[in-house]
């Protein structure tokens, strides 16, 4: 099923990901490919010129925050005074709704970043309150769109910027870029980068094209950073460089660590296992955490996942995530007529429904992945090859440091290797909650370690291993070490 994996393959592989090769900054489009960024451009530099009263409103997610903070360090930066809004998740939903207006009214320009596309009724209350809106978004269009004094979204027909996957904040980012120019000041633009790399990642953009570039150029930043929370972060965690998974695993996810888990192993007892996508509801889970709760049962299950809980207004409120090459977004898309709200991409929606249309739109969801005709991966996607033990060296580190960062769209190397022997087996944690290996394949030893894992194993047994390959660096020693998915007897 795997073929035997050698370097030369690897790098076959690996490169076939990067069809345009490596990008670099310099291959960054021009803002002006965005569909209305130069209408946009004109109108903010028009209310800083008659001092008019601006409002960017955001959202609550990482990108939404993220996007939210880098328009007001720029306008910060230029001594213009603006108003913001990060929406409660609770009181206020999803970015630009109606229970916003009432705290905006009096604004001349009200700005949306990482979101607004589907915000066709508050577009309208702006408009009837005299408000001017641009909205930034990058989320896919519904049938109706906005009225707006204009939209940057890379998503419309019309848009000629190249890259359809892209986050809010490389939006905002842009939208900086764009006003820098038309006012001629002199900002480093840099300095903004290190935001957007945290929300490219925490979005789940594929790090490919300019992502990829992005993401080097703004993890690099990072690493010098003056801002105080990315000081902090660096100093709790003993780190002096952050790489993409730093950010994807510790630094974007929320802290409230034991209210994911709880909720994550609640909905894995809810899982119905012949259904293909997975659709769990629970009571008073907080909304906050059921995106990454979607995301961990989808890997446990490997299987598209939304996590639904009652919010305080009586809808089911929650999140999805994919899995694999499903497109969550197209399956969930044909489901509107049950949906009170509705958003995402591909690999991330948010949305929420009555209680009475729970039952219908499960079947429907059901319905249209069959219709889609989606080929189940029999096996993981993200296993590359078949390797021995022979030919895992600090070589092989080296050829895979070429393709970082990895993440959504560019997996970490993924192996397989068969006819392993367990020689010991520990568990490891302050609650025993980690295994360390010690495995041994035709004479050759490797360490391993797998993260959360109560499983039973026993020394001897022969087992089938799907691991990644790192660096441990420990007391001023680097071993190579295997990063353990799954022991199979």
């Amino acid at each position: 099923m795997y073929k035997p994996l050698t370097f030369t393959t690897l790098e076959t592989l690996l490169n076939a990901r990067f069809k345009e090769g490596f990008l670099s900054l310099k291959d960054l489009p021009q803002p002006s490919t965005f569909k209305d960024m130069d209408r946009a451009t004109a109108r903010i530099v028009e209310a800083i010129k008659n001092k008019e009263k601006i409002t960017i409103i955001g959202d609550y997610d990482v990108d939404g925050v993220t996007s939210t903070t880098l328009m007001k360090l720029f306008f910060d930066e230029i001594d213009y005074p603006v108003e913001w809004i990060i929406p409660n998740r609770f009181r206020d939903g999803y970015g630009l709704s109606a229970n916003i207006i009432p705290r905006i009214l009096g604004t001349d320009l009200a700005i949306t970043v990482d979101n607004g596309i589907s915000a066709v009724y508050a577009a309208k209350l702006c408009k009837e309150e005299g408000i001017d809106l641009i909205i930034t978004d990058h989320h896919l269009l519904a049938p109706e769109v906005p009225e707006a004094y204009a939209i940057i979204d890379q998503k419309q027909e019309a848009c000629e910027f190249p890259y359809t996957e892209v986050c809010g904040a490389q939006i905002a980012w842009y939208l900086i870029a764009s006003l820098k120019n038309a006012l001629n000041v002199k900002i480093n633009m840099m300095e903004y980068m290190e935001l957007v790399s945290i929300a490219i990642i925490a979005d789940m953009m594929p790090l490919q094209h300019i992502n990829r570039a992005m993401v080097i150029a703004g993890t690099k930043a990072l690493s010098k950073s003056t801002k105080p929370a990315i000081k902090a972060y660096l100093e709790h965690s003993q780190k002096t460089i952050l790489n993409s998974e730093d950010i994807a695993f510790f630094l974007a996810p929320t802290s409230r660590k034991a209210t994911e888990q709880d909720i994550t192993q609640k909905a894995m007892q809810q899982v119905d296992h012949n259904n293909e996508v997975i659709v769990v509801v629970g009571e008073a889970w907080h909304e906050g955490v059921v995106g990454i709760v979607a995301a961990r049962v989808a890997r446990a299950c490997e299987k598209p996942c939304i996590i639904l809980t009652q919010s305080e207004e009586g809808f089911l409120k929650g999140s999805g995530r994919s899995f694999g090459e499903c497109d969550l977004f197209g399956i969930v898309d044909g489901c509107r007529e049950y949906l009170e709200k509705f958003g995402g991409h591909q690999a991330a929606i948010g949305l929420s429904l009555e209680k009475e249309s729970l039952e219908a739109f499960k079947m429907q969801v059901q319905k249209n992945f069959a219709k889609a005709k989606y080929i189940k991966e029999i096996i993981d996607p993200d296993i590359v090859g078949d390797l021995h033990f022979s030919n895992i060296s600090f070589d092989l580190i080296t050829l895979m440091k070429q393709y970082e960062p990895y993440g959504q769209g560019n997996p970490r190397p993924k192996f397989i290797s068969r006819n392993v022997e367990i020689l010991q087996l520990d568990s490891m944690g302050k609650e025993g909650e980690h295994l360390r290996f010690s495995f041994v394949q035709d004479g050759i030893v490797m360490q391993g370690v797998k993260f959360k894992s109560k499983e039973m194993f026993k020394s001897g047994q022969k087992v089938t291993i799907t691991y990644t390959v790192n660096e441990n660096h420990f007391r001023g020693n680097v071993n190579l070490q295997l990063m353990v998915d799954k022991v199979t007897v």
